[in-house]
């Protein structure tokens, strides 16, 4: 008697936590009741979300695959083929295939012979998603719009959240974005109410987001990750979805020049992604880190980060190759941008890749290749309309006008450009525009107005700590770097320029003929000499002073 009234308020406990998003709470309570006497398939269902929720995804799943079978034997048909339902989903979204098939197979069996019912609409949900990986678009919508209208008459929040983003990255992908929008904004509001249960709130956020990134909506992204985060916030518990959300947040932050807390927060995000088995989203942080620290001029940083992306599957472009540029290799980077640029054919990364090749390619005087993707950027652009994407476009074309010799008709798009970097708050984009002005003026003989350019760019870029570009923006204003920068020796110079470049010291002593040891020794007397604590302050200080090579003009 006694232990099933200890079991009874166990159990009691273990569903007010739920009730109460208490994850940890609710399943170290139901775990217990379930040790006492087996759970019913109702609770058994609530510590499989509780396991899930508070970071034990293996055992959740082997709660679910429990309470699948539990409701089998309580003659539950429905609620057994929706767990197998979810067992497939999340099978599925793991890259487990065939396991994933079998169970949502093994779902639509246990339906046989039952009246219409919600658990049909869930189970047109993977078939839409193999559409849309398939790039039959038209068939995907078809299957999301079927299951809306089941959801809709069975009155499932859940099903209908998810069938409405699902429709509207389907329209999406077709281009229409005018329709499809308004349906993922309209699932993202059922989100925000509170109309859903946590797993597909979390499922939809991620998803909603992904299409923000898509479409480049920068207004969107930012809106809903501050919707993600203050989501996260009220469930400390929470685990899944925070490394996810980190992520977005440190994209928004990166963009709006918040670049220390951005880096931040891509850092925490692979240490949360990274957790039990890696997901997915684990090799984009390391990108970001990557990206980041290259902006920053912590070029040894970036080039650990991209080869992390890498090893988690991701192709570290275009941003490796805008390292190599930084650091002065622009056969290498034009090498790897050329190649890049011929394997990628699908937005939003094709976008991000022409933008980099026309870079790279007028640093490396191939102007004509510049202008060719400078043209098929702008027809991009023009067909998509995103204002991210135009403002991009817009200072690609003046780069190519600007280096065809033609700074007078460089400044129309330039200043477009920089009114839309302004228009989306992004500094960093906006203060590189002005550089390219400062540029066209200097050209056309306008020194005063060059000077104010590069002035208000290099006010920002010191602001962001943005050194490569603070170190381009000081040469160009005539600033004259000193071969020897306080008490270094030559030798001392040499080595500091090489760790400025992101080299390491078995690099450096191979360069310069020396031990590792000696390049340790002469590490430490440029920290002493210059008052420094780490590499990335060297490489600071070696941008400020101009003893790397500059940012190509």
């Amino acid at each position: 008697m006694p232990e099933r009234k200890n079991r009874a308020e166990t159990l009691k406990r273990g569903r007010e936590a739920l009730r109460n998003s208490a994850w940890n709470s609710a399943y170290t309570h139901l775990a217990a009741a379930d040790r006492i006497s087996r759970l019913s398939g109702d609770d058994l269902e609530g510590l499989a979300a509780a396991a899930y929720l508070s970071g034990r995804e293996r055992h959740g799943v082997e709660l679910l695959t429990r309470a699948h079978q539990v409701f089998a034997e309580e003659g539950a048909p429905r609620r057994s083929a929706r767990c197998a339902f979810w067992l497939g989903f999340i099978s599925l979204n793991g890259g487990e295939e065939a396991q994933g098939s079998g169970w949502l197979s093994r779902a639509a069996r246990t339906l046989e012979g039952q009246p219409e019912c919600v658990e049909r609409g869930y189970l047109l949900l993977p078939e839409g998603i193999l559409a849309v990986r398939k790039g039959d678009a038209a068939a995907a919508k078809t299957l999301f719009t079927a299951a809306v209208a089941i959801g809709q008459r069975f009155g499932d929040k859940d099903l209908v959240t998810l069938a409405l983003q699902g429709q509207g990255r389907a329209l999406i992908r077709c281009g229409n974005f005018r329709e499809g929008l308004p349906l993922i904004d309209e699932a993202m509001v059922a989100v925000t109410a509170g109309e859903v249960s946590p797993i597909v709130a979390g499922a939809v956020y991620c998803s909603v987001l992904d299409s923000c990134r898509e479409t480049f909506d920068m207004r969107r992204a930012s809106e809903w990750t501050a919707a993600l985060s203050q989501w996260c916030s009220s469930q400390p518990e929470l685990v899944p979805y925070r490394g996810n959300c980190q992520l977005h947040r440190a994209e928004v932050l990166q963009l709006r020049g918040a670049w220390s807390e951005a880096l931040s927060e891509a850092q925490s995000a692979t240490g949360r992604l990274s957790e039990g088995s890696p997901k997915p989203a684990l090799g984009a942080a390391f990108y970001r880190v990557a990206e980041l620290c290259r902006m920053r001029g912590d070029f040894a940083a970036a080039e650990r980060a991209y080869e992390q992306a890498a090893h988690c599957g991701i192709t570290a472009q275009p941003g490796f190759a805008r390292l190599r540029l930084a650091q002065g290799q622009t056969d290498a980077a034009l090498v790897a941008i050329r190649r890049f640029e011929i394997e990628v054919r699908k937005l939003p990364v094709r976008a991000e890749v022409l933008a980099a090749f026309v870079e790279i390619s007028i640093a490396a005087k191939d102007v004509v290749s510049a202008r060719r993707a400078a043209e098929e950027f702008a027809k991009l652009a023009s067909a998509h309309g995103a204002v991210l994407l135009l403002a991009n476009s817009a200072c690609a074309m003046g780069s190519v006008l600007l280096a065809e010799g033609k700074p007078h008709e460089s400044l129309a798009p330039f200043r477009q450009g920089w009114s839309q970097w302004t228009e989306l708050d992004a500094p960093y984009d906006a203060a590189r525009v002005r550089v390219c002005i400062g540029l066209a003026c200097r050209q056309l003989g306008d020194q005063d107005a060059a000077a104010l350019e590069f002035s208000a760019a290099r006010k920002a870029f010191e602001s962001l700590g943005a050194q490569p570009d603070l170190a381009r923006v000081d040469q160009l204003a005539g600033s004259k770097p000193s071969e020897r920068p306080g008490p270094l020796t030559s030798r001392e110079v040499q080595v500091l320029r090489l760790v400025a470049s992101g080299t390491t010291n078995r690099g450096i002593a191979e360069m310069l003929g020396i031990s590792e040891k000696t390049v340790a020794r002469h590490l430490s007397n440029i920290f002493v000499k210059l008052d420094l604590n780490s590499r990335a302050a060297a490489t600071a200080y070696a941008f400020q002073n101009g003893l790397v090579p500059a940012l190509p003009t």
